[in-house]
């Protein structure tokens, strides 16, 4: 389950009760897997467990950043092994949680009766107390104590330190009470929270019930209680706590309810006692309550009162569901105080937006370029065929692949095909940015202070593919981070590939380390089409235009020099948009005309029977006036 990162060491309050098992959990939290392994705590609902389990995973997580943590309920850890038996994947289930640095497993006392959960658990105990991995478990009772239970996972539980968590003395009750005044920003008369303390209760959360019943009752009524209210309106001490109990489990305990809202209602509003009550309901899970606090202040009417307690539970609804896709993404954004702020509602989403751009996966390869797309010839044969085996191998031959060559001969369009071979149908993750784009990301993590996420989005990527790489020159922060990146990909035989208008040894402000690398693999160069590869292309591009494909007419465009492929492209859309303009088909003299231009003979040709019609181009047409008179006649006509 996630961790809560509101549940820490600062804010634990320490008293004699649970002095013993904060001082194990601070030091398990410090140096895990060295003492006390595995750390086992016991005790009542409602005393602290979940807390100091939470605490320590949060000091790991802040302290040691590469530790996996993995936090669970034995409930959750019984539904993923089933879930795994019935898949038939019980090796990935055994892998998962051997792998981890610290594992922290609540409520072990359902173990009772669980033969197959025991005999999985006491595999994973063995394998990471031979690495030295850290164990914490709670329980509400020792391990002793849980029958059922496997004796050698009973000895195991037991090897470590065991330390059980007692109900708080009356100095825990009083510090406990006034933290979270503090934090709620309530003041009470002297006398009331120390009447308060007084009562012995038996966990911490019937303490804040008991907190919550005063802070109601005085901001229903207006004014502030004294000492001697405490008794009314909590019971008969200790007394009336142990008829509360005794009241909720009989199932009267909401008459019990009904009958101190009854009281309160004599002397407030009904619908001003909801708000109240709602304040303190949500007040008491750590949510501000500031839009409900403006309509007791402002006392609408009861149709206004009642259309803001439903607004108000909408916004706790949105925040919850904000804070859950925050701690799916980064558990340290999770922990910000907008997510219990109902008017910092805006700025939570504004948040979970940009953390949920920056841990997206990173853009893949365009469509468009496939590999049956990419027309292959001499000029490219090299490249072409190391491409083919990227896509058959990734990662296990030509690693890294680096193409160079000049604007235009189809480096894109390879590097997008590889990637699209790589993807296949359904295939690993696979990341094909410009090295612009791969650049202008970074700068965006940084000024968002999400680079460890920038990262992490790439090195989960199964295949890197960067075009354009000269342009990460004189980048240094950047060609720093794809060292990186690219380190911890090619450790794990995962495929790199690089285009770039020049080769490695000739591009000027990258970093030495990086050059190598680049060097490391195959370099290949990508060259203009030669006549064969031109004669493809142009028979290419005309079918797909669908214009003439004649030999005479590919041949002759075939013989003209073209750089690149971007200029036999260029060369088909502008003689099939000529063709069309002049409603003529595209033919071999059409095509002299517009690139070679009209021949003298021709263009001498009077306009008659015969001529061919595309002559009547105004563009290309040279008339030949034989008479000067007739001429100045026919232009002021």
């Amino acid at each position: 389950m996630p961790v809560d990162a509101r549940l820490r060491f600062d804010n634990f309050v320490v008293g004699s009760g649970n002095r013993l098992a904060v001082a194990a959990a601070h030091a398990v939290a410090k140096t895990p897997g060295t003492v006390y392994n595995p750390l086992f705590m016991y005790s009542g609902s409602g005393l602290g467990k979940t807390h100091l389990m939470s605490a320590i995973a949060n000091q790991v997580a802040q302290r040691q950043g590469g530790v996996a943590i993995d936090f669970v309920t034995l409930d959750t850890f019984v539904e993923e092994l089933h879930a795994a038996i019935g898949r038939g994947d019980t090796d990935a289930f055994k892998q998962r949680y051997q792998s981890v640095g610290v594992l922290l497993i609540d409520d072990m006392q359902f173990l009772t009766g669980q033969r197959e959960t025991q005999n999985e658990l006491l595999r994973i105990f063995n394998a990471l107390q031979a690495d030295g991995r850290q164990i914490v478990m709670s329980s509400d009772r020792p391990p002793s104590e849980i029958a059922d239970v496997d004796e050698r996972l009973i000895t195991r539980m037991s090897g470590g330190l065991i330390v059980d968590i007692g109900a708080p003395d009356y100095e825990t009750r009083m510090a406990i009470v006034r933290a979270k005044c503090e934090e709620r920003g309530v003041r009470f008369r002297t006398g009331v929270v120390e009447e308060l303390g007084r009562i012995e209760f038996n966990n911490v959360r019937e303490l804040q019930g008991a907190l919550n019943r005063l802070i109601a009752f005085q901001t229903l009524g207006g004014e502030q209680i004294d000492a001697s209210d405490v008794p009314s309106v909590l019971g008969d001490l200790a007394e009336g706590r142990q008829q509360a109990v005794a009241a909720r489990q009989s199932g009267e305990f909401q008459t019990f309810l009904t009958d101190v809202a009854s009281a309160v209602a004599q002397h407030v509003d009904l619908t001003k006692t909801r708000v109240a009550e709602a304040i303190a309901k949500w007040a008491g899970e750590g949510y501000r309550t500031g839009p409900l606090e403006r309509v007791l202040q402002d006392a609408p009417p009861a149709p206004l009162i009642e259309k803001s307690l439903r607004e108000f539970e909408g916004m706790i609804a949105q925040l919850r569901a904000l804070r859950q896709r925050a701690m799916e993404i980064d558990p340290a954004v999770a922990g910000q105080d907008m997510f219990q702020d109902p008017d910092r509602l805006r700025e939570a989403q504004e948040i979970v937006e940009r953390a949920t751009r920056s841990s997206a996966p990173p853009p893949g390869p365009s469509a468009s370029f496939t590999r049956a797309g990419l027309v292959g010839g001499k000029s490219n044969h090299l490249a072409v065929h190391a491409a083919d085996a990227v896509i058959a191998a990734p990662g296990a031959r030509y690693n890294p692949l680096f193409v160079h060559g000049r604007s235009g001969v189809g480096k894109t369009h390879l590097l997008n095909a590889i990637g699209n071979g790589l993807l296949g149908d359904g295939g690993p993750r696979v990341a094909c940015v410009s090295a612009q784009s791969f650049v202008d990301e970074l700068i965006v993590a940084l000024q968002e202070g999400t680079t460890d996420r920038w990262r992490a989005r790439y090195r989960a990527t199964a295949a890197l593919l960067i075009d354009d790489v000269q342009f990460l020159a004189g980048k240094e922060r950047t060609q720093e981070e794809l060292f990186h990146v690219f380190n911890s990909l090619h450790a794990e035989g995962k495929q790199l590939v690089f285009a770039s208008d020049c080769p490695p040894r000739e591009l000027t402000g990258l970093e030495e380390r990086l050059r190598s690398r680049f060097e490391g693999g195959l370099v290949v160069e990508m060259q203009g089409p030669d006549r064969e590869l031109r004669g493809r292309l142009f028979t290419r591009f005309l079918g797909e235009a669908g214009a003439s494909t004649d030999g005479k007419l590919i041949a002759y465009l075939a013989d003209r020099q073209s750089e690149s492929v971007r200029e036999v492209l260029g060369t088909v859309n502008r003689l099939v948009a000529a063709a069309e303009a002049a409603s003529v088909p595209l033919t071999l003299g059409f095509a002299r005309a517009r690139l070679d231009g009209p021949t003298p003979a021709t263009a001498r040709a009077p306009v008659g029977a015969g001529s061919d019609t595309f002559f009547l181009d105004h563009e290309k047409v040279v008339w030949d006036w034989p008479d000067g008179a007739v001429r100045l006649i026919e232009e002021f006509r």
